[in-house]
Parts: C-alpha cells; sequence; structure tokens
C-alpha cells in the first residue's frame, strides 16, 4: 500500500489531468443532454371486506396485486391503449420507455413516474395512463359472478408535473466525474509507476550497476545558469551531496587507492559532465590536488562551465603539438583543468593510443586526484577505453530519465574492458516538498560572486590576477603555498 500512495504522491499531476478531464467531459455531456421532465401518479390498490379476517386476507392480496400492477404498467397492453386512444405522437415503444412504476415496499401503494422532453406531453400521458389504467384493472379484477371488481384501484395523489428538469444534473453529473476520474488517476500514476523502469532511487541503481550508489544529486532549478558549487552554491544541497560523494570515495576502496577517476553515463544529458566539474571542486576544496581533465572530444563542455578557454589541450598533447604542462590551467581551490582541445577526427584511437596511456600515468604520479570526464557509454566506445587505464569508474545516471536496462549496459561495457566501477552516482534527483527546506533553511547564503557569470576570455587568459586563497565572497584562486604543475 505504501508504495502505490508514494506512486500516487509522485505522479499527483495524473489526478489532476484526470479529474480535469472528467469533469470537463461531465459537463459538456451535460450540456449536450437535453432536459427531462417527470409527472408522478401514485395508485391505491384495495379489496372490497366485510370482517376483520376479510380485511387481513384483503391487504396480503392486495400488495401481491401491486408487484404485478407494476408490470401491467409498462406492458404493451396498456401502452396500445394509450396510443389507440390519444394521440401523443409517441409510438408504443416509446410510451413504455417513458413509463416507469415502483411498488412502495409493505404497502398497497403503487407509485409511477412519466418522463418526458416536453412537460406538457409528460402531462399529458401520466392523464391518460391514469384513466386507462383503472379501467384496465376493473376488467381484469373482474370475477364474472356480477360482484364487481376483486380489487379496486383508485388515485390518492398526482398526477404532478416537476417544473424542474429530472434530468440531466449538473451538480450529480460533474461530481461523478470528479471521482471517477480521481479514480482513473489513480489508476494512471500506479499503472505508470509499475511500468516505468527508470532509475529514480540509490537503491535501484546500486541493484542495476552491480557497485555502491556514492550520492544522490538533489535537481536544482538554477542549476542551469548557476551549475558549479562555488560562492553562494557552496553551501547548497548540491555542494553537499558532492561532499556526501568525496566523502563515500575517500572510504570506497582503502586496499586499492583510486587516485584516477573516469566520471561517464549510459546516455548523454545525464550530468556527467557537471558531475565532473563539482566532484573535481568539492575534492580540491578538501586539501587535495586536482587535475581535472576532459576526455570528451565529441562534445566538450568543461570549458564552458569553468569560463576557460580550450582552443588547445588534451588532443592537441596526445597528438604531439604541446607539451602538457602547455595546455594546464589553474582554476582555483587547488584545481587545474585539461581541456580537450581541438576536435580531433579519431576521438577513440587517441583516447586508446600508448601516449594516453604514458600521459595518465605522469599525470596521476604528479596529482593527489585525477577525475576524467569522458563521452556517453553506450553510444561511443571512448569511456571504456579510458576506463581500462584509470583506477577507478564512476557511473552518473540521471533520476527518472536513465533507464534501469541502461544502467545494467553501461556497467556491463565498463566490466567487459576490465574497468573498476567504484560506484554510481544519482542526478537530478526530485526532493518533493520541502526537500530543500533543512539545507536552504540553515546553511544558505545570500553571497555574490563573479564566477556567477562566465569569464571572459581575457580573464582567463590571467588566472594569475585570482587572489590566492579562495574565501567565501571572493574569487576563486589557487590556494597559497601551491603552484601550478
Amino acid at each position: 500500500m505504501s508504495e502505490y500512495i508514494r506512486a500516487i504522491r509522485r505522479r499527483w499531476w495524473f489526478l489532476l489531468v484526470a479529474c480535469l478531464a472528467a469533469a470537463l467531459a461531465a459537463a459538456v455531456v451535460t450540456i449536450q443532454t437535453p432536459p427531462r421532465y417527470a409527472t408522478t401518479v401514485t395508485f391505491f390498490a384495495n379489496t372490497p371486506n366485510r370482517g376483520v379476517n376479510e380485511a387481513f386476507q384483503g391487504n396480503l392480496l392486495s400488495q401481491q396485486r401491486v408487484k404485478s400492477y407494476a408490470d401491467l404498467l409498462t406492458g404493451d397492453r396498456l401502452a396500445k391503449m394509450i396510443d389507440r386512444r390519444y394521440k401523443l405522437g409517441l409510438s408504443v415503444p416509446e410510451i413504455q420507455r417513458r413509463i416507469q412504476a415502483r411498488p412502495v415496499p409493505n404497502t398497497v401503494l403503487l407509485r409511477v413516474t412519466v418522463t418526458d422532453g416536453q412537460p406538457a406531453r409528460s402531462a399529458q400521458l401520466a392523464a391518460a395512463l391514469v384513466t386507462e389504467f383503472v379501467d384496465l384493472v376493473q376488467v381484469l379484477e373482474r370475477t364474472g359472478q356480477g360482484d364487481g371488481a376483486a380489487v379496486a384501484v383508485s388515485v390518492v395523489d398526482g398526477p404532478t408535473l416537476n417544473p424542474v428538469p429530472v434530468s440531466p444534473r449538473p451538480t450529480r453529473n460533474i461530481g461523478l466525474g470528479v471521482l471517477l476520474g480521481l479514480l482513473a488517476g489513480c489508476a494512471a500514476a500506479v499503472l505508470r509507476e509499475n511500468l516505468d523502469t527508470t532509475v529514480k532511487t540509490a537503491e535501484v541503481l546500486t541493484k542495476a550497476t552491480g557497485a555502491p550508489a556514492l550520492g544522490v544529486i538533489p535537481l536544482d532549478a538554477t542549476a542551469r545558469k548557476a551549475p558549479l558549487i562555488v560562492a553562494a552554491k557552496a553551501n547548497s544541497p548540491r555542494a553537499e551531496a558532492f561532499r556526501q560523494i568525496r566523502t563515500n570515495l575517500t572510504f570506497v576502496d582503502v586496499d586499492r587507492p583510486v587516485r584516477s577517476i573516469v566520471v561517464s553515463s549510459a546516455e548523454r544529458d545525464e550530468g556527467k559532465s557537471t558531475t565532473s566539474c563539482n566532484l573535481a571542486i568539492a575534492l580540491a576544496t578538501a586539501g587535495e590536488k586536482v587535475l581535472l581533465v576532459e576526455a570528451d572530444l565529441r562534445r566538450p563542455r568543461l570549458g564552458h562551465y569553468l569560463g576557460l578557454e580550450g582552443a588547445m589541450g588534451l588532443s592537441n598533447a596526445l597528438a604531439g603539438q604541446v607539451d602538457v604542462d602547455q595546455v594546464i590551467q589553474p582554476w582555483g581551490h587547488g584545481l587545474w583543468v585539461l581541456l580537450c582541445g581541438s576536435l580531433p577526427p579519431n576521438p577513440s584511437e587517441l583516447l586508446g593510443s600508448d601516449a594516453m596511456r604514458d600521459m595518465l600515468d605522469v599525470l596521476t604520479a604528479r596529482y593527489d586526484r585525477v577525475i576524467i570526464d569522458t563521452p556517453p557509454l553506450l553510444p561511443v566506445t571512448d569511456a571504456a577505453v579510458v576506463a581500462a587505464r584509470a583506477d577507478g569508474v564512476v557511473l552518473v545516471a540521471r533520476s527518472a530519465r536513465t533507464t534501469q536496462d541502461q544502467a545494467r549496459k553501461a556497467s556491463q561495457a565498463m566490466l567487459a574492458v576490465g574497468a573498476h566501477v567504484i560506484g554510481g552516482v544519482l542526478t537530478m534527483q526530485r526532493t518533493g516538498p520541502g526537500g530543500e527546506g533543512y539545507y536552504g533553511g540553515y546553511y544558505e547564503q545570500d553571497q555574490r560572486h563573479p564566477w556567477h557569470r562566465r569569464p571572459a576570455a581575457s580573464d582567463a587568459a590571467r588566472p594569475s590576477a585570482r587572489p590566492e586563497r579562495y574565501e567565501p565572497g571572493q574569487e576563486v584562486g589557487v590556494p597559497s603555498g601551491r603552484a601550478a604543475p
């Protein structure tokens, strides 16, 4: 039951849409349904008697007769009599459909309702029914011995025409529509939840990849404009999540230090590049000497996020055009960046070359951590080629978008080349109403920072102009006591 409740809460808009659609449909049907008017009449059945015993037996007889009279009122014999003597413009079946008879339980009363789209015709049909039905009962109940009818029928109420239409009933129809829409919305939400194979929780990610979940990054609507966890964002829930991932990386494999880490995802637009940047920043702010390598030679994004010029970079160093030290750029926090450089025509071959292997060995020995941002695993093989030579792999999955099958295939692709999948990260996780209240109410500070904008190329070309020590509210620079390699 709790799973159903969570599914309904997660997809509450299913209920809203279904209720609105059902209410609209009910309103349309109500408007298009022609009004119908009702005329009611009540008959009383009695038997002649001369004593108490006869009165009791007569009452039982009348109650039994009343049940039969209900069928008689809706039968074709009475309808033919009315059609023959009264010109109402209705056929025999139409007359039958307009008459409803219901015995009042435990009484000798019979209540009849005549409904029609025209109020005058409803009253005329009810009046004709009264005359013809009383005569028909006298004929049928006559004993044939000259004593008269065994049961007599008389009118005790009506005919009475209700001036208000009995149908349609807008309030009832719309209310019923909303109720049906609510049930349909709940069913749709539960069905969608059962059919949904996307990764929505850390537990599902662990099951799909076979590796522990290092952390869950909450969805932040402002992350598209300010993706980095610096300045005012340094105290946000996203920043706290990346610090949690940093802590988990420290304990993920004590016997096998993980210094070079490949960050990849199953498909594009799952948040791997922003995860690479922020993970590198989180590690650097903890005092580690970190190098962020952009090995995505097909769709590079780190230069845009970090505000650095990337005309020359990894691809140029691998091709022997420049020395790698010439294209490594200091960014601040103890973080250095090696962007992709020129886009090569053969990314997979370049990343799988001996030059890449030798360069990775050198960089791993020089820095405490090397974070390598790579292309998605399923479309191309670039990430698998690099991962085979790194200490570990972090798989990024986007909540409610990456499917379990995609995450499973990405993990299998890494295992196929002998890579070590150290864990997964679930990004853009919706926390629900109030999910950011704890962090937002206590830790958030209203700070403005130049890194909220993308620095101009002239700023990126002069990293030494930045302050040496980073403090909240100041510009990001290389920590004092450290020199760029």
